[in-house]
């Protein structure tokens, strides 16, 4: 098959293979237990998964049988032939199909496709039968199983999977695979799963020392080392540096907000799964802070009066939230329940969106560059069917054609995706893809119309009236915790020099190069550089090894010679090994290096 730039997903070969080899593993799965009870099957992004109900757990053992099996079915040419059928037609052919059955009910009665999602409308009915093998299917399916290259498929593990995502439900066991058109593309799939395994935040974090969970805190709450919190201060730093330069002020918001103001900001309905249990005060609610948006607008309001020409006002703010995230999803740094979030919102009048959402947009790209991520794209996130958003048409259509105008003059290309908005606007979402090609949210910029209107916000005009000031919402790294590992997998914690924790560590050959080292640590942190002594009683071998681990740009070496010429022995993590080097050197090396982000 051609290969295929620019096609959606949903439109692929890869969808169509996946897709097809989901139903060849079913098939197998049913040869190989005849009386599974076999659910869904979709394809996913960068493979597949089929949910069964099986008489015992699947063992590696077993995957490897179904394997063999599918090579088997698809050598065997079996075209993928769809057929409409009526729902009592849907029941005769999986009349002992438990599962199928409540999805062609589901599809009988327009409540569910043959996936579990919703339906608005009833759909056709249809299957696809292959070989032996038939399944309640919409498709799309290659047309015959020798489209699928068995030297390019691989089942990849079982886990649980509660029967439509509900825990009441019964417990599945969901088969997830991988299928691609070449072994050659396969292989590096592999190569990728390996490679993110290795530059796992959540185990370099910990070899690092960087920071821990602990059960005694609970979960989702992350404790930072010396050397976390410097990683921290350092993005945080660079950040707050970048945004005063961009004209942003910084303010503070503290901890907690009377409930309150979170139903006038219509936070309360729509976000108060995600909120704290309420702490009272007697007659006064409070909750821990999940979001900046109402302080702040709370902050210009209390500042008095404002004038047209005080427009914009931009306050930026590092500022600890809580979320009440389930237990279930906490994932590492990812997704916690302390985050600290790097906020702004800027108030602004409607003829200023245009510049404001180009500052924002330097900004970012300025930023994201710094941090090597120069691959991104722009999603516009919009409303959808069903979602919570505060009804108010005429402002969504202004904030919405605002931000696709701002985008436009910009020459931002940008995908579009429903659903995805805030409650209270449109966003510009960027999505990079760090050096494994995986994709991250980070930045945002959004138009908000309402929540400034909902609070009373104004501003005196040049006609002397009152006007409801727009705010924008944007983030540049979205939140501390997320994007540090980010980066972690991003650098595989080799972090460029200017954002290393520690940037050199001096080792001594033996106890006498002592004092020659500790002077030589002054100076270096004199010169502004995070330096350590390595003055542990292990081989200079060991010390190195644990540096490389560790990560550190620098090992500076220092023996019976370099002492003598007031040199320094310089070896890199990488395993370069320049040699001795005055400190001189040393020191226009390093301010190099910091010149070119390495």
């Amino acid at each position: 098959m051609p290969e295929q730039h620019n096609v959606p997903y949903e439109a692929s070969d890869l969808y169509r293979i996946r897709h097809s080899a989901a139903h060849v593993m079913a098939q197998a799965v049913v040869e190989l237990f005849p009386e599974a009870k076999y659910t869904i099957g979709p394809p996913i992004e960068d493979g597949f998964y089929y949910d069964f109900d099986l008489p015992r757990t699947l063992t590696p053992e077993d995957l490897a049988e179904i394997e063999k099996r599918m090579r088997r079915i698809i050598s065997g040419d079996h075209p993928f032939e769809r057929k409409a059928v009526s729902a009592s037609e849907a029941r005769q052919i999986f009349g002992n199909q438990p599962y199928k059955l409540e999805l062609i009910e589901g599809l009988e009665k327009g409540g569910f496709d043959e996936y579990g999602n919703p339906l608005k409308d009833k759909v056709e009915i249809s299957i696809y039968t292959h070989d032996t093998f038939v399944d309640l299917c919409r498709g799309p399916h290659v047309e015959n199983t020798r489209q699928i290259n068995p030297a390019a498929v691989k089942l990849m593990n079982v886990a649980g999977a509660y029967w439509r995502g509900d825990e009441k439900n019964a417990m599945l066991q969901r088969v997830y695979g991988t299928a691609w058109h070449s072994p050659q593309e396969l292989e590096e799939y592999l190569w990728r799963l390996e490679e993110a395994r290795k530059r796992d935040h959540r185990k370099l974090g910990k070899e690092l020392g960087l920071f821990f969970f602990s059960d005694d805190i609970g979960p989702g709450l992350p404790l930072f080392t010396p050397k976390g919190e410097m990683l921290r201060y350092l993005m945080e730093g660079y950040v707050r540096e970048t945004e005063t330069r961009y004209g942003y002020q910084h303010v503070w918001t503290g901890h907690m907000v009377k409930e309150d103001l979170y139903r006038r900001s219509g936070h309360y309905d729509n976000y108060k799964e995600s909120m704290f249990p309420p702490m009272v005060d007697e007659n006064t609610v409070f909750r821990l802070k999940p979001m900046n948006c109402p302080s702040h607008m709370t902050l210009y309001k209390e500042m008095g009066r404002h004038s047209y020409r005080e427009l914009p006002l931009r306050f930026a703010e590092f500022a600890t939230l809580y979320r009440y995230e389930k237990t279930g999803e906490l994932s590492g740094l990812t997704r916690v329940r302390a985050l600290t979030q790097d906020d702004c919102h800027t108030f602004c009048t409607e003829e200023q969106i245009g510049s404001e959402f180009t500052r924002s947009l330097h900004l970012i790209q300025e930023v994201l560059g710094r941090y090597r991520f120069t691959d991104y794209k722009v999603r516009l996130s919009l409303r959808g069917e069903g979602g919570k958003y505060v009804q108010d048409d005429e402002k969504w259509s202004k904030a919405e054609a605002a931000l696709r105008k701002s985008m436009d003059e910009n020459q931002v290309e940008y995908f579009e995706a429903t659903g995805e908005a805030a409650f209270y606007g449109p966003k510009a979402d960027f999505l990079a893809r760090d050096v494994l090609g995986r994709e991250w949210q980070l930045s945002t910029i959004q138009v908000d119309f309402i929540q400034p209107a909902r609070l009373d916000l104004t501003y005196i005009g040049e006609d002397g009236q009152e006007h409801t000031p727009v705010v924008m919402h944007r983030a540049v790294t979205g939140t501390t915790e997320r994007f540090m590992a980010t980066i972690i997998e991003h650098f595989a914690g080799a972090f460029p020099v200017w954002l290393a924790p520690v940037q050199a560590v001096l080792i001594p050959i033996a106890d006498r190069h002592l004092p020659y080292i500790q002077e030589v640590a002054e100076k270096l942190k004199k010169a502004g550089l995070r330096v350590e002594v390595d003055d542990r009683g292990e081989r200079m071998n060991a010390k190195i090894r644990d540096a490389q681990r560790q990560k550190i740009p620098y090992m500076l070496v220092v023996g019976d010679q370099e002492v003598a010429q007031e040199q320094v022995a310089l070896r890199l993590r990488s395993g370069e090994n320049p040699g001795p080097i005055s400190l001189n050197d040393f020191q226009a090396r390093v301010r190099q290096d910091l010149r070119d982000g390495v």
